[in-house]
């Protein structure tokens, strides 16, 4: 089922319901996993291990955050849930859920590292945005001005499409992740694949729209700002935005992975994807992220990312006009109600009226959702299995946001 664009229910970043994880491997039979795993939400919601778990860098989340995290293991199927919330005091609320090793029991880390998949645009978009603050590139330019002939295809012409429309995906590019994955997932998931391979995919497709024509979900369209990046500053994509955003804020548990390496440094959970929804949960922590690059390659803490919008959305790495080009949005069709789409951000409502700012991702074995509110509340989630990996995925990513929406709305605001 290699549906890899955005869904009616979740934006689709990078293979999620996406080709059958066939791995032999670590894997706890179902009947007895759903047991521990209900066993520990039981202990959380009594005060014990697991949810509520002790967490000396942080205070214990509200109980009601907590149980709707227990609920995501015990009704949908997650293996684990972590998470953070941060108030404008910036008092940070932790919480977990579930187990982070399915073969050993071992508790899900509190402040542990994921793939955070496409929330890695939001740092790309970034990127590019500074790039225009210095003049270096014009929002409304052709991506022809920066990447000369390397955008041609059938109805495809690099002239015809700017770097605003990359970033909005309104670009009209076809998907290189479908031809990525055609074979099956597993069948690539060792392979370091180079940025231009991917683009090459691409372009092997005809174009899925005249650029402008609409809103449609695309890595294609990150891979060519990450190309983009590279071009104007002369410097490796990783590396640039290493320097102007992961050192600057000072995120300690967030990188991108070397090429070849395919565990996750420091502690982590362990991230799980299946055969079909409800097939038994496999482990699928290590894989090669190339193919992800500048489009969903990146590894953060729900933390971090807090830290991060915070940083973003309090005008801290851009100027008032790229901040307000960032948040000039379009309608998101085909992701959940009310979204909509900026230059690398999402904006959601929340059911207390507020809107928050953020973005969301799927890779295979995680998926991360979160953002923060004008506010100043800042909420990430992580999950460690895709909602297409559990018996029954569209309520799955559901209670996801539901999990978001509780974090956002639990505390006092203004």
């Amino acid at each position: 089922m290699p549906d890899l664009t955005p869904s009616s229910a979740v934006p689709r970043a990078l293979p999620v319901d996406g080709p059958p994880a066939n791995r032999p491997g670590r894997t706890a039979p179902v009947t007895s996993r759903r047991t521990a795993l209900a066993g520990l939400a039981t202990l959380a919601a009594a005060g014990g291990t697991g949810a509520a778990a002790a967490n000396p860098r942080g205070t214990a989340a509200p109980a009601v955050v907590r149980r709707a995290a227990q609920r995501l293991v015990r009704d949908d199927g997650f293996p684990g849930v972590l998470g953070a919330l941060t108030s404008p005091g910036r008092r940070v609320q932790r919480f977990t859920a579930g187990v982070g090793d399915l073969s050993t029991g071992a508790p899900v880390p509190a402040g542990g590292r994921v793939r955070v998949g496409s929330t890695t645009k939001t740092f790309t978009a970034l990127t590019v945005l500074q790039l225009v603050d210095e003049e270096r590139v014009q929002l409304d330019a052709p991506v022809e001005t920066y990447l000369p002939g390397l955008v041609r295809g059938q109805g495809i012409d690099g002239r015809a499409v700017t770097v605003r429309q990359l970033l909005q995906h309104t670009s009209g590019l076809p998907e290189y992740t479908t031809a990525f994955a055609a074979g099956g997932f597993f069948a690539v998931r060792d392979l370091y694949t180079d940025p231009r391979d991917l683009l090459d995919l691409a372009l092997q497709q005809p174009a899925a729209d005249a650029p402008g024509a609409r809103w449609q979900y695309c890595n294609t369209n990150y891979v060519l700002a990450g190309l983009l990046i590279q071009k104007v500053t002369g410097r490796p994509y990783p590396e640039e935005v290493t320097r102007r955003v992961i050192d600057r804020l000072g995120l300690r548990d967030t990188s991108f992975p070397a090429p070849g390496e395919r565990g996750i440094a420091g502690k982590h959970p362990r991230g799980y994807h299946a055969d079909a929804p409800g097939a038994p949960q496999r482990d699928l922590t290590e894989l090669d992220p190339s193919w992800a690059w500048a489009a969903g390659g990146l590894v953060s803490t729900p933390g971090d990312l807090n830290r991060f919008f915070l940083a973003l959305l309090g005008g801290r790495l851009l100027s008032p006009e790229q901040l307000r080009q960032m948040r000039t949005t379009v309608e998101a069709p085909g992701t959940w109600e009310s979204a909509r789409y900026g230059l690398g951000l999402f904006s959601t409502p929340l059911s207390d009226g507020r809107l928050y700012w953020g973005h969301g991702g799927d890779i295979p074995g995680f998926e991360t959702r979160g953002g923060a509110t004008d506010d100043g509340y800042e909420v990430s989630v992580a999950v460690t299995a895709l909602p297409a990996a559990v018996p029954e995925p569209e309520k799955a990513a559901a209670d996801v946001l539901t999990l978001v929406d509780t974090a956002f709305t639990a505390s006092p605001h203004a």
